[in-house]
C-alpha cells in the first residue's frame, strides 16, 4: 500500500504556484474564525481547461488530538469549457474560498489542492486563539 504522504507535495507557496496558501481573519464574527484557502496568490496558477486547480480542501487538527477534522472540501468546475458551442460564454473558476470554524483549541489548519496535471499539493498553518 501506497504512503499518503508521498503523493501529498508541498512548498513555499510563495515560490510554488501550486501550494495552497491559508490566511486567518479570527473571530470578525464573534466566535468564528474565518479562513481563506486560495492557489495562486504570489504566482499565477494556470486557469485554462487543460491546466486548473480541480479543488481545495481544507482541514483541522486541534492541538493533542489524533485526527484531523475535515472543515469543508471546495470543486472548481468551470475551466473554460463552452457546454452549448462555440459562440457561447466561456466561465473560469478562480481557486479560492473561505472556510467558517469555530474551535475553543489552537492546532494545525492543513490545506491540501488537487492540479489536474500536477498533483496533490499541502500547507500548514498553525491556528493560535
Amino acid at each position: 500500500m501506497q504512503d499518503m504522504n508521498e503523493l501529498l507535495q508541498s512548498a513555499d507557496w510563495k515560490n510554488e504556484k501550486h501550494a495552497p496558501v491559508i490566511e486567518v481573519k479570527k473571530k470578525e464574527d464573534k466566535d468564528f474564525i474565518f479562513v481563506k484557502v486560495s492557489v495562486g496568490k504570489e504566482i499565477a496558477h494556470p486557469n485554462q481547461t487543460q491546466h486548473h486547480i480541480r479543488w481545495i480542501q481544507l482541514l483541522f487538527k486541534p492541538e493533542g488530538e489524533k485526527f484531523p477534522f475535515e472543515v469543508g472540501k471546495i470543486n472548481f468546475t468551470s475551466h473554460g469549457e463552452s457546454p452549448a458551442g462555440p459562440d457561447t460564454s466561456t466561465v473560469y473558476t478562480e481557486p479560492k474560498g473561505v472556510f467558517v470554524l469555530k474551535t475553543e483549541k489552537p492546532g494545525t489548519l492543513i490545506g491540501i489542492s488537487y492540479c489536474n496535471i500536477h498533483g496533490l499539493w499541502r500547507s500548514e498553518l498553525e491556528l493560535t486563539l
